[in-house]
């Protein structure tokens, strides 16, 4: 097995479960806009909105991040044995780190039955529809319900339990890692790699110091470029100045993609000065005790944020700093 494969089918997890994540994340958001603890009261719309987003997108995360990777390995057959794992490792507690698992042993086992398992001519049409899922289903669910379930649960548990133990010093320096991992490819394996794992961090569904640096690190590189382009515009041709504007929306909303114009066109002094700013933001978001609830959202979820101030200003540090560096690097235009 490969490692560019396995990242590559760990990225098409991670892909696909993205939309439900951003679902939800809102969904979420727009509950605690009521008041952090209004979705309490049933019957009510904050109750019904983190239905939706918690029970609906974020139960689905880790069943969909399982099944679209035993997808990517062995295709239609790997969805329904990989999500059936995912479901599994999400009820025992093993969260992300059981989601993947599932989902790698779903694809393999899926492509074994298929090697190994060879009807007459007669009889194949019954592979997809009855045998792989039967036989896959059962050969994962119980492979985590009786070997893997309890030293997944187990990693799962401890990692959470040394991300909340971080303080000071090195809270800041994973702060500071993530926020550049962030901004360095805008949106490519580097950037989903980091993303992928502040997701990890909610799956117990506690606010997360690590997702909230995960968003800030992501949400510098568009919003100071668009500053930029309004401090320093004889750096910037007019096409640029109005992207720029766009940049400012994309990276409100925590779109890093917001960026890669920019990057594409001179990616020397870009590049520099939006990791750096990322960094910083990163890092003071740690740093501060900043924690956000949901996966994305950028400012329209800062209701699921403690210590919102705090995460305002690591955000618009980041920021000013992303802009003054290019300031300085880039050259006006003649």
């Amino acid at each position: 097995m490969k490692t560019n494969s396995v990242y590559k089918h760990l990225m098409s997890g991670v892909s696909y479960m993205i939309p439900f994540v951003v679902a939800g994340g809102i969904a979420i958001a727009i509950s605690f806009a009521f008041g952090y603890d209004a979705f309490q009261t049933e019957g009510t719309l904050p109750a019904y909105l983190m239905a939706i987003g918690g029970g609906g997108g974020f139960g689905l995360m880790v069943p969909i991040l399982a099944g679209y990777i035993a997808y990517s390995i062995a295709d239609r057959p790997g969805l329904a044995p990989g999500m059936i794992g995912g479901v599994i490792a999400g009820n025992i507690g093993s969260g992300f780190l059981g989601g993947i698992v599932a989902g790698f042993l779903a694809g393999y086992v899926v492509l074994a039955i298929r090697k190994y398992i060879v009807l007459p001519k007669s009889l194949q049409g019954i592979m997809p529809v009855l045998v792989i899922p039967v036989f896959g289903s059962l050969i994962v669910g119980l492979s985590i319900f009786y070997v893997l379930g309890a030293p997944m649960t187990f990693i799962n548990e401890a990692v959470a339990s040394f991300l909340s133990s971080l303080s000071g010093g090195s809270a800041i320096v994973l702060g500071l890692l993530l926020g550049t991992m962030m901004a360095f490819d805008m949106g490519g394996p580097v950037n989903k790699a980091a993303y992928a794992f502040g997701t990890s961090t909610l799956v117990l569904g506690q606010g997360s110091a690590v997702m909230a640096a995960v968003m800030a690190g992501g949400m510098v590189p568009p919003l100071g470029i668009g500053l930029a382009t309004l401090l320093f515009a004889k750096k910037f041709d007019t096409d640029q100045k109005e992207a720029g504007k766009a940049a400012l929306v994309l990276g409100a909303s925590f779109i890093t993609e917001g960026a890669i114009p920019f990057a594409a066109a001179d990616p020397a002094r870009v590049l520099p000065a939006i990791m750096v700013g990322g960094a910083v933001a990163g890092a003071l978001s740690m740093g501060l005790g900043a924690t956000l609830a949901v996966p994305h959202g950028g400012l329209f979820v800062i209701f699921a944020v403690t210590n919102i101030i705090q995460y305002i200003i690591a955000i618009a540090a980041g920021t000013v700093v992303t802009a003054g560096l290019l300031g300085v690097l880039k050259k006006d235009i003649a």
